[in-house]
């Protein structure tokens, strides 16, 4: 049976994935009158008086709230806020079973860039972050920046989830290789929301106190080719990224761009890569190639034509470069150090961290598997001390 058979009649057979448990039994009325009504009455009052006594007198401080609007979910695109929500549920799920943490999706049926910002500011009281999901470019970019106010962590994981864990992915391969981090050349493929979170992370724009951690010749690529000047076809999200990406102008395709490339990151569709254009590329080549479900070439295609380390988006092959292995530890971590924002500081944290669990990397071993509990403790570690400079 297929995984997406079977996991249809799970779903069916009970209705979602996550349900609301308890913490307190109701078997008296002193029960009820401790939970509810007139108990309930001493925390409100203290919570009047001392807002910030809501989070040890409720569930504020454990909570987060995955919101979406369905336009931008991966692999499916837009099906909008009811169809998303088996995913917001899967992301709830993985907050409690990694991290411990309360998280509830939340579908609204609006692309209205200045609705989902009064959404979020409306909802903030009852979270204790804001996990932003499936939301498309540029409005997802817009959307986060304007809620960097709220005195909550607001994070879209489709930016910086998958930046952060490409990071560590790479940090790791790079060993592998035995080459200079700061000296590869890097081609992404994708200009939406993860290829410029991507591009900006390991070109350290905005990261201003890292600049010696920067990559200094970085490609984006999207469906008509190598973004340029040249371009007159470009959003202003693009636009921003030849201001700290393809510094010599180069132009042409994707195949163009992989010529003597290290890197090729893929976060776009399946089969836009060829095995020629993997012997273009540099010695030892690294790819990742993450488009689900079918990625931008097949693994065994890239190891035959010469690519030393291989990633994917999917879990039946190996060095799995998947969100789960860093959204539940950097929550934690936030919450833990009641952070009012995810900075950049926490962010390369998060990416040393999770680069670090793997003690001696190998070209089928730059990531630890994403089922592995000892990870979101130690990202949680990491981003709590990085959350307090």
């Amino acid at each position: 049976m297929s995984f997406f058979k079977k996991s249809l009649i799970v779903h069916e057979q009970l209705h979602g994935k996550i349900s609301i448990n308890s913490k307190i039994p109701i078997g008296s009325r002193d029960d009820l009158s401790v939970a509810y009504t007139p108990g309930v009455a001493a925390p409100c009052e203290k919570i009047a008086s001392d807002p910030e006594s809501a989070y040890k007198l409720t569930i504020k401080g454990n909570s987060v709230a995955v919101l979406t609007d369905g336009s931008a979910v991966l692999g499916l695109g837009d099906i909008g806020p009811l169809a998303a929500l088996p995913v917001m549920e899967g992301k709830a799920l993985l907050f409690k079973e990694f991290a411990k943490i309360d998280a509830w999706p939340i579908c609204i049926d609006t692309k209205s860039t200045e609705k989902i910002i009064d959404t979020c500011r409306l909802l903030s009281p009852s979270f204790g972050g804001i996990n932003l999901e499936d939301i498309s470019a540029p409005r997802c970019f817009e959307i986060e920046t304007a809620l960097q106010d709220l005195g909550i962590p607001v994070f879209h994981d489709d930016q910086h989830g998958t930046a952060i864990v490409l990071m560590a992915a790479l940090i790791n391969a790079a060993k592998v290789v035995e080459k200079d981090l700061t000296s590869l050349r890097i081609v992404i493929n994708g200009a939406g929301a993860a290829g410029i979170a991507i591009a900006k992370f390991v070109s350290r724009t905005g990261f201003e106190s890292y600049s010696d951690q920067a990559v200094q010749d970085v490609i984006v690529c999207d469906s008509k080719g190598i973004i340029s000047k040249n371009r007159s076809d470009l959003n202003p999200a693009k636009k921003k990224l030849l201001s700290y990406s393809n510094k010599e102008d180069r132009k042409g395709s994707l195949s163009d761009a992989l010529v003597d490339a290290d890197v090729f990151i893929g976060v776009s569709k399946g089969n836009v890569v060829a095995p020629e254009d993997i012997r273009r590329m540099a010695k030892d080549p690294i790819i990742f190639a993450m488009a689900n479900p079918t990625p931008e070439i097949m693994p065994e295609d890239a190891l035959n034509a010469g690519a030393k380390v291989i990633g994917t988006g999917r879990s039946d092959f190996p060095n799995q470069v998947n969100n789960v292995l860093v959204f539940p530890g950097i929550f934690r971590g936030a919450l833990d150090g009641r952070a009012k924002t995810i900075n950049n500081r926490m962010k390369i944290a998060a990416s040393e961290a999770l680069a670090a669990c793997v003690d001696t990397p190998t070209p089928d071993k730059i990531l630890p598997h994403p089922l592995d509990r000892t990870v979101a403790p130690a990202i949680a570690k990491m981003v709590r001390a990085a959350s307090r400079y």
